[in-house]
């Protein structure tokens, strides 16, 4: 047993969370946006070896996604499990978004500095990784009542090959990956 649980980790990217946060436990506030230098979070973060990262829909929607809401055409079609890789990279921007709303400017490889790759639950509709596809993101879609965290990093690691993941999100994203066990070490700044 202890060798079936190594080998399924060893599947799965190293994953550090890296987070700021106020002493009262907040993190990606109004306060934490005020503090003035905030370098030394970029910095930690450089450090951290961590060529991907992964940020949760709020994150994404606060600082790189357009304003509004994916707007689908026709009938929702759930798109089941499925996977789309764009490019080859050393390092992804990895974003979370459930079921597939996020509007996307269409050069988002210069917005975060790295391809996009976006994590979805099967129930994103095929429309909306039609848009991924056109706007040449990729994306991974498991789990059919909610995304699939452990199984979306297993992916990561196998065929996108993303070995070091920096958690970078916010409390929704972090506590599930943190519940789930899926956290290795965690680098935490106070403000």
């Amino acid at each position: 047993l202890c060798t079936i649980i190594q080998n399924i980790k060893e599947m799965r990217p190293y994953v550090i969370c890296h987070i700021m946060a106020s002493l009262d436990g907040r993190i990606d506030c109004e306060m934490t946006e005020q503090i003035d230098d905030t370098n030394h979070y970029y910095e930690t973060l450089a450090s951290l070896d961590c060529p991907s990262t992964l940020e949760g829909k709020t994150t994404l929607l606060k600082h790189y996604a357009q304003n509004g809401v994916f707007q689908p055409k026709a009938v929702h079609e759930d798109a089941g499990q499925q996977l789309y890789k764009a490019e080859d990279s050393k390092g992804y921007a990895v974003g979370v978004d459930t079921y597939g709303s996020l509007l996307w400017d269409d050069n988002t490889k210069d917005l975060f500095g790295r391809p996009l790759l976006m994590i979805l639950s099967e129930q994103a509709s095929q429309e909306y990784l039609d848009y991924l596809k056109h706007k040449h993101i990729s994306y991974i879609t498991t789990g059919r009542d909610g995304i699939d965290l452990a199984s979306a990093l297993e992916t990561l690691r196998t065929v996108f090959g993303v070995d070091r993941l920096a958690l970078v999100g916010g409390g929704h994203i972090n506590g599930s990956m943190l519940d789930l066990g899926l956290i290795e070490e965690i680098s935490m700044m106070f403000g």
